[in-house]
């Protein structure tokens, strides 16, 4: 980590995505919201949305284009059951997918969970210069998540590079397609 650079706090969305989660038992969004808070990010909204297509959908969409948000972070529906959708509803939005970001969390789970960590469809894309980033639903899942990947990349101190160096240029080919 440089200590030349000051950090520069991130807006933050959190989302659970569970037809079982309310704010009161609500575990791993509270991990995350504690881990966020305590890394002196902003927490912008903190949502919880029921295992459905279209309404995990238009969340994501209203949090995509609101200007104030530069990061979704989601837990819960990347599994392999019925309900399980999040992939599916992130291949909809997603412009470009981070795929070194579902092939590390495998690999760090691995380490805990042995080969089960297959099982996880964890994930994460850009769409509209916002970064998305899908967590498994446990508590751990995301402690792991946050500490030992998204704290890293998303500190613009943290070298030899970050999410947060690059989100400026997140948009550029919106840029060069309206020069054309």
């Amino acid at each position: 980590m440089s200590t030349h650079i000051n950090f520069i706090p991130i807006n933050i969305a959190i989302v659970t995505i569970s037809d079982t989660r309310i704010f009161d038992n609500d575990k791993s969004g509270d991990v995350l919201e504690d881990r966020v808070f305590k890394s002196n990010h902003k927490i912008i909204s903190r949502d919880i949305v029921k295992d459905n297509f279209e309404e995990i959908y238009e969340l994501f969409s209203n949090l995509i284009n609101n200007e104030k948000i530069d990061v979704i972070i989601s837990t819960g529906g990347t599994g392999l059951t019925g309900r399980d959708i999040t992939p599916e509803v992130m291949k909809k939005l997603f412009e470009k997918t981070i795929d070194g970001f579902g092939e590390m969390f495998r690999w760090l789970s691995y380490s805990k969970i042995g080969t089960s960590s297959l099982q996880s469809r964890a994930l994460a894309g850009v769409s509209n210069g916002t970064y998305i980033f899908c967590l498994p639903g446990s508590p751990s899942a995301c402690r792991d998540g946050w500490d030992q990947i998204l704290i890293h990349q998303l500190d613009i101190r943290h070298k030899p590079c970050n999410f947060v160096e690059i989100m400026p240029r997140l948009q550029e080919h919106k840029l060069s397609r309206k020069k054309n």
